[in-house]
């Protein structure tokens, strides 16, 4: 239960800086315990640095944030190795991947080599410069931004890439009531500034550990799989979820059930989490857009005609 307070005040300190975006605050919670990475997608102007930086808060975490651009470097992310006339030896100076939590803005504005020097960093936890491998320290917790609109001048992520994201999720417009009192709020200034963390870095990392004690049941781990491999045999999907997205939902949904208090994961777990791991990871054929079936969709009627377990196994 203290457990459970610890991640709900987290939340609630989200909640103070993000109006009516709960879910948000919640899912951006889980993908932190579960070590993963977030992508958000949305226009912009509706938070999504704001996001991220009252998490960082939250957690007293160290940010960075990286405002990606066409020209960006991967020596602009990862670092460089600088040469010393003094000592004629080369220092290493890190780039802002080095933080705990790092907000990738705009990430499909830059090339796809950058791209690609930021995914190891994601994948590994660790950075290679000239031959050297520097540790990133933890927790390490990527949020990337893009707008789903501006498509002139980006470079599409490479599904190799948005597979290393745990989740995808849209923030959207607040409320009519919540941008009401968005306004009221910024009348004294920047809800953020006032923000103070509420666990320390050692209570995360306690916490992260704390997930991979989430008891998952055999007939879970084959619900999961079952909905992985339905994606597969799907007519509209060209390329369906990977065991890497199997893996995905289960951390996922292992987070989830520690976020609610308990000690296992139920299907109810696995269903509100399915779209949010398995969207991004999913590439339709033509014909679905003919159709205008979006992968949501898609993963919607897939829960519905997948069977749920109703017990568990015989040898629990």
């Amino acid at each position: 239960m203290e457990t459970q307070e610890k991640l709900q005040e987290v939340v609630r300190n989200i909640e103070k800086v993000m109006i009516g975006k709960k879910h948000i605050a919640e899912l951006s919670v889980v993908s932190l315990l579960a070590q993963g990475h977030v992508l958000l997608e949305d226009v912009p102007g509706v938070g999504k640095t704001m996001m991220v930086r009252a998490l960082a808060k939250s957690v007293g975490a160290q940010f960075k944030r990286i405002q990606f651009t066409p020209d960006l470097l991967p020596s602009d992310v990862l670092g460089v190795s600088i040469y010393n006339p003094k000592d004629m030896e080369f220092h290493f100076r890190p780039g802002p991947i080095m933080g705990n939590i790092v907000l990738a803005d705009e990430i499909n504005r830059t090339s796809p080599k950058t791209q690609a020097a930021l995914l190891e960093g994601m994948e590994e936890a660790a950075v290679t410069i000239d031959g050297e491998t520097y540790s990133i320290p933890k927790p390490f917790f990527v949020m990337a931004t893009q707008n789903p609109i501006e498509y002139e001048g980006t470079y599409p992520l490479p599904e190799a890439q948005l597979d290393r994201f745990l989740l995808k999720m849209k923030m959207g417009y607040p409320s009519y009531d919540d941008e009401i009192e968005v306004l009221r709020r910024a009348e004294q200034g920047k809800p953020i500034d006032f923000l103070s963390s509420v666990i320390t870095l050692e209570e995360l990392i306690t916490l992260q550990q704390q997930v991979k004690d989430v008891f998952v049941d055999e007939v879970l781990k084959g619900y999961i799989v079952d909905l992985s491999r339905a994606t597969r045999e799907n007519q509209y999907v060209y390329l369906g979820v990977s065991p890497r997205g199997s893996i995905a939902l289960m951390k996922a949904s292992q987070a989830y059930a520690l976020l609610r208090g308990r000690s296992f994961v139920t299907p109810d777990d696995v269903q509100f989490l399915a779209p949010f791991v398995f969207s991004h990871r999913i590439m339709l054929r033509p014909e679905a857009r003919y159709d205008g079936v979006s992968p949501e969709e898609i993963i919607g009627r897939i829960l519905i005609n997948t069977a749920v377990p109703i017990k568990r196994s015989a040898n629990q």
